[in-house]
């Protein structure tokens, strides 16, 4: 009996060995898929957004010199005109400050209750503006209010002075910006979009930072207030209550607007990108140079309209949706469940939703370790028996390598 289990630890003591020696060698195996080098990346977008071959002879005849029409969460372009034309954009330029400044508050760069110091610069703003003082304070959050809902010009370098140290400074983040997210048609010159010579961008690329925008939940606490006030002005002199109304009537023409910007300049002339949501699928329309204010809101209409009459959302999954499990070889634990990343939904033509279907695989062979988030799967989607797009799936939770005791103990199960 003695001799039996002297023989048995020494092979057990054998088969750990060569196994630490295997772990140390060869995490992921020969030939096999590396699943910690695939996660997601969520606010680097530096893919062109996808192209759409059935848009190509649509014309809708807008009353704009230039118009599009997306879906927010694809990025699929449902419809184009003289999209890429550069032409000045006036305030949407702001949807680029905005979105900059909620991308530094998600690196933690700053926060909305940072107290930000009105520069002369800032108080020196024509246009569109709240009045501020040099030398008041504001926080982040009342910059950007003021941005979203009253457009205002002082807010945009006061901010951009903020993230940035100058303005100049921020300009060059939103040309870098523009270029990571493909924005071929794009220059900035300021942070406003006050007329400068040399500032433009199209339809087009308006488009793409709109839809990055859109992926900060809390910008739509501003851009759907219609009416709401802010304390500007020195304290030791007295300050006032300024009003802000949202310059983007859409919010109260359309049901279920939700969104962006206006502009206008005499040069630029009347400007939207506007969105909406309805039944799960938000719609951006982009619309610049409009004759008329009138113009501008009736096309972005007929914009959302056709999109709505047109296209439908199917959802293939939650966030956080469990969609399957699979062994972990040297992991701890043994298994990891594959989980969907965020939402996953589709975008169809009207009435083809129950032609989809999906199935979930994970990746063979896993092996620890694995971090929570990285992709060891994929949704494969299918429209009838053809296959038309894949979705990454990704761990639940971390999988640490297993430790030498723990292997000790699983073998000593597997021979009792």
């Amino acid at each position: 009996m003695i001799r039996n289990k002297i023989i048995v630890f020494l092979l057990v003591f054998t088969l750990i060995s060569i196994t630490t020696i295997s772990m140390s060698q060869d995490v992921f195996g020969e030939g096999e898929v590396v699943v910690t080098e695939s996660s997601l990346e969520v606010v680097e977008t530096e893919a062109p957004v996808e192209e759409n071959s059935e848009i190509k002879d649509l014309d809708l005849g807008i009353l704009a010199k230039s118009a599009v029409l997306l879906d927010a969460n694809s990025g699929k372009f449902l419809y184009e005109q003289n999209s890429h034309e550069q032409l000045p954009p006036a305030s949407i330029t702001k949807i680029m400050t905005m979105l900059l400044a909620m991308e530094a508050i998600e690196r933690g760069q700053i926060s909305l209750e940072d107290e930000v110091t009105i520069s002369q610069r800032a108080a020196s703003m024509g246009g569109s503006q709240m009045y501020m003082e040099q030398g008041e304070t504001q926080t982040v959050e009342t910059l950007l209010k003021g941005m979203a809902i009253g457009s205002a010009n002082d807010a945009c370098v006061a901010c951009a002075e903020y993230v940035a140290g100058t303005e100049q400074m921020f300009v060059e983040m939103m040309n870098k910006r523009a270029k990571e997210l493909g924005m071929k048609d794009t220059n900035f010159v300021n942070t406003n979009g006050l007329p400068a010579e040399n500032h433009y961008t199209s339809a087009y690329d308006i488009g793409i930072m709109s839809r990055e925008l859109l992926k900060h939940d809390k910008v739509f606490d501003w851009l759907t207030t219609w009416q709401t006030t802010v304390l500007v002005g020195l304290e030791n002199k007295g300050q006032t209550e300024f009003g802000l109304t949202n310059t983007n009537r859409l919010i109260k023409l359309y049901p279920g607007a939700n969104g962006i910007k206006t502009g206008f300049t005499q040069e630029a002339g009347y400007c939207l990108a506007g969105s909406a949501l309805r039944n799960d699928l938000t719609l951006i329309a982009v619309v610049l140079n409009c004759e008329t204010t009138h113009d501008r809101w009736n096309e972005t209409m007929r914009l959302l309209d056709y999109g709505y009459a047109t296209y439908e959302s199917a959802k293939l999954a939650e966030k956080g949706e469990i969609l399957g499990s699979a062994d972990v070889e040297k992991g701890s634990p043994s298994t990891v469940n594959s989980i969907a990343p965020e939402d996953i939904k589709l975008l169809v033509k009207k009435g083809e939703a129950g032609q989809i279907t999906s199935t979930a695989i994970t990746f063979d062979k896993l092996k620890a370790p694995i971090n929570v988030g990285d992709q060891i799967g994929e949704l494969i989607v299918f429209k009838g028996e053809e296959e038309i797009d894949r979705y990454p799936l990704v761990a639940e939770q971390s999988v640490d390598k297993v430790g030498i005791f723990e292997i000790y103990l699983r073998m000593l199960k597997t021979l009792n």
